[in-house]
């Protein structure tokens, strides 16, 4: 798909002069999905040999109702199993329905939603203002160049839509954007530097929003609950049930959150092609098994003593925290979420 405009008056673009359609991933975005399942393929399947040959029923993979998650899947499995296809036998991907999809989330919960509208992005909360206001000179040149209005709200709450917008173009080998004049590029652009400080106060706020301020942990515990749950009866399962290998394709916000409840010692804005895996070994003649938590490509450590370093951790102790927190079949989540059952 590819944005086109009308040549016939008024036809003023307002925004950054683009050829994407949101929502839509760009084809370096769609480059680095596929890259991407061929290193997991590489890693699971080559070097380990846990993988099978073809996906069957030891493979699952899962998407929000969010489109884009989709054509990521779609990359994805294309390359860790290049030759599904040939047999012309469906693979679908996993989908809840919208109103209670629980990976992106998409589920009521009135109680952790308060928290993050009067705290957090759209807040008028003046710790979250701080740094909004302190960009103002900021926001100037980026609304200048890009066309976006002053008023504009969604621009403004935070900064996730200039983030999102250059990190994108940076990431697909494009160049900045400069402002349109009369139809066209001018030579009066968003600089490096300029793109850096809005990449420098977007990770700030997902540091706030989601490790930093003392109501993200609660706020995240309740919003993303349900997943926890579903996540720890996986675990249980792993090695009883036929499903070998599950693949959850999300969102920052789905990661984010999950990472908040983990206690992540250093928080970041998660990126595009960002991951959390949770490997579940075995002791040979034993029924002892372990939980190894990998961010990044690296052993996760959390800065809750009960988890550290997850490295080899035994699993009735990460079950005993998920647990704890939100209930083993979600039991805790719709208290926690301030909703009568």
């Amino acid at each position: 798909m590819k944005a086109s405009f009308s040549t016939v008056p008024p036809s003023t673009l307002l925004g950054f002069n683009g050829t994407c359609q949101l929502p839509q991933i760009t084809r370096g975005g769609l480059d680095d999905s596929y890259q991407h399942g061929l290193d997991l393929a590489g890693v699971y399947r080559d070097l380990l040999q846990f993988l099978p040959a073809s996906p069957g029923n030891e493979v699952l993979y899962r998407v929000t109702n969010n489109v884009i998650t989709s054509q990521v899947a779609g990359m994805v499995v294309e390359a860790m199993f290049p030759f599904a296809n040939t047999a012309n036998t469906p693979f679908p991907l996993l989908i809840q329905p919208d109103s209670i999809d629980s990976l992106e989330p998409t589920y009521s919960c009135p109680s952790a939603s308060s928290l993050y509208s009067s705290l957090g992005s759209g807040s008028t909360s003046p710790t979250w203002l701080l740094h909004l206001n302190d960009a103002t000179p900021l926001y100037a040149v980026l609304d200048a160049i890009s066309g976006v209005p002053t008023n504009s709200v969604p621009f403004h709450m935070s900064f996730d839509h200039y983030f999102d917008n250059l990190s994108s173009r940076l990431c697909d080998a494009k160049p900045l954007p400069c402002q349109v004049i009369n139809g066209k590029n001018s030579t009066n652009c968003i600089t490096q530097t300029e793109a850096d400080q809005v990449f420098r106060l977007g990770e700030y706020e997902y540091d706030f929003q989601y490790r930093s301020a003392n109501w993200t942990f609660q706020a995240a515990v309740a919003h993303y609950g349900v997943f926890v749950a579903e996540l720890a009866s996986n675990i249980r399962a792993a090695g009883a049930s036929p499903v070998k290998y599950r693949h959850n394709v999300a969102h920052d916000g789905s990661i984010s959150s999950l990472l908040s409840i983990l206690q992540l010692d250093v928080m970041v804005w998660p990126g595009m092609g960002a991951e959390v895996v949770f490997e579940v070994f075995s002791k040979a003649g034993t029924q002892e098994r372990y939980l190894r938590i990998l961010w990044g490509g690296k052993v996760l450590r959390s800065s809750n003593p009960m988890l550290g370093l997850v490295d080899m951790v035994p699993v009735d102790t990460v079950l005993a925290y998920f647990d704890g927190l939100v209930g083993r079949g979600a039991a805790l989540v719709p208290g926690l979420c301030g909703i009568m059952v």
